[in-house]
C-alpha cells in the first residue's frame, strides 16, 4: 500500500488561501469542500489536514502530520507556551503572508517607546512572545491575555497598550493606535519534526520541496529579451539584476545588433529599463516565469 504524506494546513484565512495557491502551483490537484477536515490530493499520495493554525505545530510534533505550513508567529508562540518542547522546526521559509507583531498605543497614553511600558498593562493574544520580549528588555509590565479584538483594549480601559499582529496598519489607525516597536517579523513557514520519514515519504517530500522552491524562485524571477548593439552587450549585461551569463543570438540582416536573453532573479524596475534603453537596447520585453527548476 502506498504511503501518503500528510500536510497540516490552516483551514481558513489569508494564510490558508496562500498555502492552497502554493500547492496548486506545485501541480497538486485537490478540492476544499465546506468544513471538511481532510482533502486528498488526486495526482499524488498526499493528504491535506485542515486544522486551526495554533494546532499545526503540535500536529507536526506529535506525528499527526509529517509537515505543516504555519505562520512563524504561531509557531514561535506555541513553542514558548507549550509545557513540553515542541518537536517542530522551520524547514523552509515561504515568503508569503508576511506580518509583524508590534507594540502599539495611543498618543494620549504617553507610551512612545518600549521603555515606557514599565508598570503598565499590555493586552495581547501572544503572551509567550510578549513575555519573552519583556524579560529580555527587563521590563516589568502586566500582560492582559485576550482571545481577540485586542485593539479595543485601550479604549475600554483594560490596558494602556497592545501587542498584536500588523499587516497594513489600518486596524490600528481605525482605533487611534500607533505601532512603536516591532518584536517579531513573521511569514509563512514549512515546519517538520526531527523524526525520520520512510524512504518513500522522504522521496515524495523532497520532490514537493523542489517544486515549492521553484515556485518561490519564479515569483521574483523574470525573463528579459531585448535587442542590443554588439559593443554595448557587456554594459547591458552588468545592468541586469541577478542574471547569469545571458544568451546572445546574432540578428539576421544586421552586423551591429544582437538579441540578448537572460533570466533575472531580482526585480526589474522601470529605472532599469530606462538605463538599458539609454545604452541602445530596443524591443525590450520583460516576461514572468511560471515555473523554474535549478
Amino acid at each position: 500500500m502506498t504511503e501518503r504524506l500528510r500536510i497540516a494546513l490552516q483551514k481558513k484565512g489569508r494564510l490558508a488561501d496562500d498555502s492552497f495557491a502554493l500547492l496548486k502551483k506545485c501541480g497538486l490537484r485537490f478540492a476544499i469542500r465546506g468544513d471538511g477536515l481532510l482533502a486528498r490530493v488526486k495526482n499524488m499520495p498526499i493528504d491535506l489536514l485542515l486544522v486551526r493554525d495554533d494546532d499545526i505545530p503540535s500536529f507536526v510534533a506529535n506525528d499527526a502530520s509529517d509537515i505543516g505550513i504555519v505562520g512563524e508567529n504561531v509557531l514561535v508562540e506555541e513553542q514558548l507556551v507549550a509545557k513540553d518542547k515542541l518537536d517542530a522546526e522551520i524547514t523552509m521559509r515561504l515568503g508569503f503572508s508576511r506580518c509583524k507583531l508590534c507594540l502599539a498605543a495611543s498618543e494620549s497614553s504617553g507610551i512612545m517607546k518600549f521603555g515606557d511600558l514599565e508598570g503598565t498593562r499590555i493586552a495581547t493574544t501572544y503572551p509567550g512572545v510578549l513575555g519573552r520580549f519583556l524579560k529580555d528588555q527587563n521590563i516589568d509590565a502586566k500582560l492582559v491575555e485576550m482571545k481577540g479584538a485586542v485593539e479595543l483594549a485601550p479604549s475600554i480601559g483594560i490596558a494602556e497598550s497592545i501587542c498584536d499582529l500588523v499587516s497594513s496598519g489600518a486596524t490600528l489607525e481605525a482605533n487611534g493606535l500607533t505601532a512603536f516597536e516591532t518584536i517579531l517579523e513573521s511569514e509563512a513557514v514549512l515546519v517538520q519534526s526531527g523524526r525520520k520519514l520512510s524512504p518513500e515519504k522522504q522521496a515524495l517530500l523532497d520532490k514537493l520541496m523542489r517544486r515549492i522552491d521553484g515556485v518561490i524562485k519564479s515569483a521574483e524571477t523574470k525573463y528579459i529579451m531585448l535587442n542590443a548593439p554588439k559593443d554595448k552587450v557587456e554594459a547591458i549585461t552588468a545592468l541586469l539584476p541577478g542574471s547569469d551569463a545571458p544568451t546572445i543570438i546574432p540578428l539576421a540582416g544586421s552586423d551591429n545588433l544582437v538579441a540578448l536573453q537572460a533570466v533575472c532573479t531580482e526585480n526589474i524596475f522601470w529605472e532599469t529599463l530606462e538605463d538599458l534603453k539609454a545604452l541602445g537596447a530596443r524591443a525590450i520585453l520583460v516576461l514572468p516565469i511560471e515555473k523554474m527548476m535549478s
